[in-house]
């Protein structure tokens, strides 16, 4: 017998999952300069498809989107047909993907930018207290340039154009990144938005920006393939905001309204907390939204178990224990140990090491 019965129990509401274990997206850096999906990743990401769902790594929606060396893009022909590799390697073993559509804001540099132009974000405010990381080294983070109202169509179109060609390639659905300090959680936060049109303001001027960008979404796909992230205790990128609990209360009880595939929430400490106040926890989101709630940052298995057989969570998000344990569901059903975390030196790194040379248990037993 399974000690995480409910964890690894199928699913089928809205959403059909052989189990509730997601992959959680992140970011490894293996697209090259070309910035297109290929083997490697297909591989990777076939490894570890006992997940009901995984969550692809952040993939900009436009060149403007990059913020990161060697990440993936999905705005062109040629990015859009490199993905299905990967899909169809993942669907051969029985799961779903969902691709994370991201533009990474005030949390890019100039360097990775068209005519190296100067990042975008809904207000021209600096990240302070970290570096941005280039190709040519950490950098300090520059104050972007504001957004102009009328440029802000053309930004939500490129979400909308994205996510079709996410479609395209065969991807199972969706998830708008409107977390982590990325350029729609800077619209979202009262920190990073300043603006004084109808995108700024009051919390729902603020929320305006992702309203449009999921309402753009659902002209491509069905409300039940479009998922959304939010991170409200979240201090990555020089976030937090001393209104997060009313803004993140107001934000999850509009998205309620749309019937979403699910609502994905860092409620978690792990990744950095603003201490602006106490924490929202699941629960609280519980009592607020009806919807598929993904729990993520900082769990194990035995607190993702305890959070779905609450109701609190209907689904885990792992991270990190997916980076060195491709076959994280075999080890949890069966009880197994983990390998040991990976050195965060080698997340990043460009090819195979680090990324797909982890064993599986069975394979550390031979």
């Amino acid at each position: 017998m399974t000690k995480v019965p409910h964890l690894l129990s199928p699913i089928n509401k809205g959403l059909s999952l052989k189990n509730r274990v997601v992959m959680a997206p992140l970011t490894r850096g293996r697209a090259g300069e070309e910035r297109t999906a290929n083997e490697l990743m297909a591989k990777y990401y076939a490894q570890r498809a006992d997940a009901g769902l995984i969550i692809s790594e952040g993939t900009a929606i436009s060149q403007q989107g990059y913020g990161w060396t060697h990440s993936p893009g999905i705005y062109t022909p040629e990015q859009t047909e490199a993905w299905k590799q990967t899909v169809d390697a993942v669907h051969a073993q029985g799961s779903k993907i969902f691709l994370q559509l991201w533009h990474t804001g005030r949390a890019s540099h100039s360097i990775f930018q068209p005519n190296n132009q100067l990042p975008i974000a809904p207000s021209a405010i600096k990240i302070e207290g970290m570096e941005a990381h280039t190709p040519d080294g950490k950098k300090p983070y520059e104050t972007p340039r504001a957004l102009e109202t009328d440029e802000i169509k053309a930004t939500i179109e490129e979400y909308r154009s994205s996510a079709a060609n996410a479609k395209q390639a065969g991807f199972d659905g969706v998830e708008i990144h409107g977390a982590n300090g990325y350029l729609i959680d800077e619209f979202l936060q009262s920190k990073t938005n300043h603006r004084t049109d109808r995108y700024g303001g009051s919390i729902e001027n603020r929320y305006r920006f992702l309203q449009e960008v999921v309402e753009a979404v659902l002209t491509v796909w069905d409300a039940k393939s479009v998922g959304v992230r939010l991170s409200p205790n979240g201090n990555f990128n020089d976030m937090g905001s001393p209104d997060y609990r009313e803004t993140f209360t107001y934000v999850t009880q509009q998205l309620n309204n749309y019937g979403l595939a699910y609502l994905h929430l860092l409620d978690g400490l792990a990744f950095g907390f603003h201490e602006l106040g106490e924490p929202m926890n699941i629960a609280e989101f519980r009592k607020i939204y009806d919807g598929l709630l993904i729990g993520n940052c900082g769990y194990d298995r035995h607190d993702g178990e305890k959070a779905i057989a609450s109701g609190e969570a209907d689904l885990i998000a792992f991270g990190r224990a997916y980076i060195s344990n491709p076959d994280l569901v075999a080890r949890f059903t069966n009880d197994w140990e983990l390998n040991p975390d990976a050195d965060m030196d080698i997340w990043y790194s460009f090819g195979a090491e680090g990324y797909i040379d982890f064993p599986t248990y069975q394979e550390s037993k031979e």
